[in-house]
């Protein structure tokens, strides 16, 4: 996969990009990164990449120019190849790990990462192919966000984590939270590891696990059951973990 990203602040992703799962994947060939500083490409001298608003307001506007020769630039060498271009913006759509899951599975992405008060309207209707937010708040740029999503995306890539289960089993991905984890030593403290974890009946941990997935999710973000489809059994955990809470 090839990433490019369009960013008046590239010195940012430097170490980002270069640490842990984001650099063992570059190591290993999976994914190329390339950070563009798009002022590069504005056609004055002073290098302004924004302007004041027509119709007057707060703040200034990113100019389509720049943006667009950037772009441009970054799928000349091969048009055939129609990348993803992902505008960071608070307005785009909230992200998820499907959404995540659906970009992994591209050649090319090109994220844009804005300041000031907003894109001139014709980058996002001539040149974007996804709007996309991280969460119902605003940052100071787009910067941040992209990081977050370029690493969600890389990790999914084939071999990068080693294991697939490395991140099927991730929260999110199975359509509910991940289940409780313990490590060595059983005893900690007088708190115990639970005894199913320690029998070696997969079966038994299995199914341990998956019912302590459905419950995670009921306690923690129950919204997420909302859409997800319950098997007979886990209806039946569903209807226990109700009993349960109204002892209390």
């Amino acid at each position: 996969m090839k990433i490019d990203i369009l960013s008046i602040f590239p010195e940012m992703f430097t170490g980002v990009l270069e640490s842990s799962i984001l650099k063992k994947a570059s190591d290993k060939g999976a994914v190329e990164y390339n950070v563009t500083d798009f002022r590069d490409f504005a056609s004055n001298k002073h290098k302004t990449v924004d302007d004041y608003p027509y119709g007057g307001g707060a703040g200034m506007v990113l100019k389509a120019q720049p943006i667009f020769d950037a772009v441009e630039s970054l799928t000349a060498s091969n048009k055939s190849l129609k990348p993803r271009v992902v505008l960071m913006c608070p307005q785009g759509e909230r992200y998820t790990q499907k959404k995540a899951e659906e970009l992994a599975k591209e050649e090319h992405l090109i994220f844009i990462c804005g300041h000031y008060e907003g894109y001139d309207e014709r980058i996002r209707e001539h040149i974007v192919t996804d709007e996309i937010s991280i969460g119902d708040y605003v940052l100071t740029g787009g910067e941040l966000a992209s990081m977050v999503i370029v690493d969600s995306v890389v990790r999914l890539l084939p071999d990068v984590l080693g294991k697939v289960e490395s991140h099927e089993q991730d929260s999110f991905s199975t359509g509910l939270l991940e289940h409780p984890h313990y490590t060595r030593p059983s005893d900690f403290r007088g708190i115990k590891v639970p005894d199913v974890l320690l029998s070696g009946n997969h079966a038994n941990i299995e199914k341990w696990r998956s019912k302590e997935m459905l419950r995670r999710t009921w306690e923690r973000r129950p919204d997420l059951l909302e859409s997800f489809s319950l098997t007979k059994e886990q209806e039946e955990w569903l209807k226990e973990f109700k009993k349960q809470d109204e002892r209390y």
